[in-house]
């Protein structure tokens, strides 16, 4: 039997961390694609306040794979 996947990019953000960026990404996903097996995280970047020279926003993109329905 053959077995075979797709995979989609979406970028998840947080106020708190990169973790919590990539849960936020994963739960949204959830909402709509059924049957995912695994998520590998990418591109993890940040927005920064020029003023007080912190981090205001964590972003991670995540790469997630579902089973294709036959």
């Amino acid at each position: 039997m053959t077995h075979v996947a797709k995979i989609i990019e979406i970028v998840g953000s947080s106020d708190k961390s990169w973790q919590d960026a990539a849960q936020s990404a994963l739960n949204e996903a959830k909402k709509t694609i059924h049957g995912i097996t695994g998520v590998e995280v990418g591109d993890m970047t940040a927005k920064v306040d020029p003023n007080s020279g912190n981090v205001t926003e964590y972003h991670t993109a995540v790469k997630i794979a579902f089973g294709v329905e036959h």
